[in-house]
C-alpha cells in the first residue's frame, strides 16, 4: 500500500496531490483502465439497461491507500469518469455519484434523470472535501447537474467503501467481478431484482 499511498501529497485543505508528473501518469492510465473494465463488467453482469440508474460511490482517498475523507485527489475522480463514462452514456444508463457522508450520502444526477424519475432536486453543490472529489467532478462535467436526496438505483458500484446500499433497489444482488481492487481501494458490485412474492401456486419467469 505504501507504493501508492507516497506517491500522493496532502494538503493543508485535506485535499491531495500527486508528488510528480511520473507517477500521476502511470497511476492515472492504471486506474482509467481498470474503471472502464470494472465497469463493462458490471454492465454486462448486471444487464443494465437504457433508462435505468446505475449509482457509484468512490473514495478517491482509498483509491490512493489513504483513509476514506482524508486525501480527496480530483485527479483521481477524473480518471475514473473517463473509464466508466463512456460506456454509460453509449449504453443509456443514467450515473448517480454518491456525494460523502457530510452531505448524507446525496447523489449527483443530470435534470433528466430527476425529472425520469420524480426526484426532487435539493440545493448543494458538491466539493471535494464537502461531498468528495467524485462527486464534483461530475457536478461540473454535467451541463444540468442537480442533487437529490435519495435515489433507487438498478446496479451500483462501491469504490472504498463508501455504502451505496441505501440507493440501491431491493432486492440487491452481490456481484463478483474479475478486478477486485482499483489501486489500493476495494470494490463492490451489485445488481437489483424484483422481490419474490406469492406462494406455491405463484411462477416466476
Amino acid at each position: 500500500m505504501d507504493h501508492v499511498k507516497n506517491t500522493v501529497e496532502i494538503r493543508d485543505d485535506g485535499t491531495a496531490a500527486f508528488r510528480d508528473a511520473l507517477s500521476a501518469e502511470t497511476f492515472l492510465a492504471e486506474i482509467r483502465s481498470a474503471s472502464e473494465q470494472i465497469m463493462r463488467e458490471l454492465l454486462a453482469a448486471s444487464e443494465t439497461r437504457a433508462g435505468e440508474i446505475m449509482v457509484v460511490g468512490c473514495s478517491s482517498s482509498e483509491v490512493t491507500g489513504n483513509r476514506i475523507g482524508k486525501a480527496s485527489v480530483p485527479a483521481v475522480a477524473d480518471a475514473i469518469l473517463d473509464g466508466i463514462l463512456p460506456l454509460l452514456q453509449e449504453r443509456g444508463v443514467y450515473l448517480a455519484a454518491q456525494c460523502c457522508e457530510h452531505l448524507n450520502r446525496a447523489l449527483i444526477v443530470d435534470r433528466s434523470c430527476a425529472r425520469e424519475y420524480g426526484l426532487e432536486p435539493v440545493w448543494v453543490r458538491p466539493a471535494p472535501k464537502a461531498g468528495g472529489s467524485f462527486a464534483a467532478s461530475f457536478y461540473n462535467r454535467l451541463e444540468d447537474p442537480v442533487a437529490v436526496e435519495t435515489i433507487r438505483a438498478h446496479a451500483g458500484l462501491d469504490i472504498g467503501g463508501t455504502l451505496i446500499g441505501m440507493h440501491l433497489r431491493q432486492v440487491a444482488v452481490p456481484l463478483r467481478l474479475s478486478v477486485k481492487r482499483m489501486g489500493e481501494a476495494p470494490i463492490l458490485c451489485a445488481t437489483t431484482r424484483p422481490k419474490y412474492i406469492g406462494g406455491p401456486r405463484a411462477i416466476y419467469e
